[in-house]
């Protein structure tokens, strides 16, 4: 799949043939077809790609939550939100892929999302298998856990500049192939307690890698990801009394989630997605000579 979206809102997206049907990736069969969603709303593609093609954009973008009715309760309950939501309209939490968002997110640690992208690129080139080659380059399924086991992964990572994160990597994909195949999934069908919990037993996971785990790959809508923009918005907005704080006590991190959830309910992730993204432009334009890892709010166990 090779997606983007114009700035009317149009998503563009792009099936490229996949010969295996056992690698985990969508076999569609054909040749190369591309395709529109106008608004993100109608599909206008043509069969027999368009329901296949419908049912895998509609679960990844999670089409399914009424995202303007919460919009719309959202702006009624709290005036922070009220006054980003104008210029922020339809940000989705996607559904994303456990395996690839757990390892994602374990890179991100005092991270930028360049050398993160970076980072996850070169884990499917380096263990993943090749699924597509064409005009367009390679393409590589992210590795699965097994993969990421071999013998001297985490020496190969760190010469690829993944630094510390690199024992992490290789520590919980030998975790992960312990426990099979089907544990990471399944934790999608555990409450958000026990799902952030079991991932915190994961080398190189705090709370944070874990709540992103949750809410964009464990469909637990209702986690928070507290960040250093999150902790700065909740302390000017919500809850002032944890501006002095500079470094975040496991306590203080659950009274701003928990504060999320009483606010906004069982989708405060995605309120706190929207929230975020505005601090994070408002951040970013007035501080555009600094790098993006210079601040990491640490997390205290």
């Amino acid at each position: 799949w090779c997606l983007r979206q114009d700035d009317d809102g149009n998503l563009h997206y792009r099936v490229l043939n996949i010969p295996n049907a056992d690698l985990p990736c969508p076999n569609f069969g054909g040749s190369q077809t591309e395709c529109r969603s106008r608004k993100r709303r109608r599909l206008e593609v043509a069969p027999p790609l368009a329901e296949k093609n419908e049912e895998l954009l509609r679960d990844y973008f999670q089409l399914g939550v009424d995202l303007e009715s919460l919009y719309t309760e959202w702006c009624r309950v709290d005036p922070t939100f009220r006054a980003t939501a104008s210029y922020l309209p339809g940000i989705r939490v996607l559904r994303q892929e456990p395996l690839e968002a757990l390892m994602a997110f374990i890179c991100s640690s005092n991270n930028n999302i360049t050398r993160i992208s970076s980072m996850v690129e070169k884990l499917c080139t380096m263990y993943g298998t090749k699924i597509f080659e064409g005009k367009e380059g390679s393409f590589y399924a992210f590795p699965t856990a097994s993969q990421m086991n071999q013998e001297g992964v985490e020496v190969k990572l760190r010469e690829a500049g993944f630094g510390y994160r690199a024992k992490y990597v290789h520590g919980t994909a030998k975790v992960l192939s312990s426990r099979g195949p089907l544990w990471l999934p399944s934790l999608r069908g555990a409450p958000y307690t026990e799902a952030h919990r079991q991932l915190m037993e994961l080398p190189g996971v705090g709370a944070k890698v874990a709540d992103c785990v949750c809410l964009m790959a464990l469909d637990k809508s209702e986690a928070v990801p507290v960040d250093v923009h999150v902790w700065r918005m909740a302390t000017q907005h919500y809850l002032p009394h944890l501006r002095s704080l500079k470094n975040l006590s496991a306590v203080a991190y659950k009274e701003i989630g928990d504060h999320f959830r009483e606010r906004f309910g069982c989708y405060a992730g995605w309120a706190q997605s929207v929230l975020f993204t505005s601090d994070l432009r408002r951040h970013t334009k007035a501080n555009s000579h600094r790098c993006e890892d210079s601040e990491e709010l640490k997390v205290a166990s």
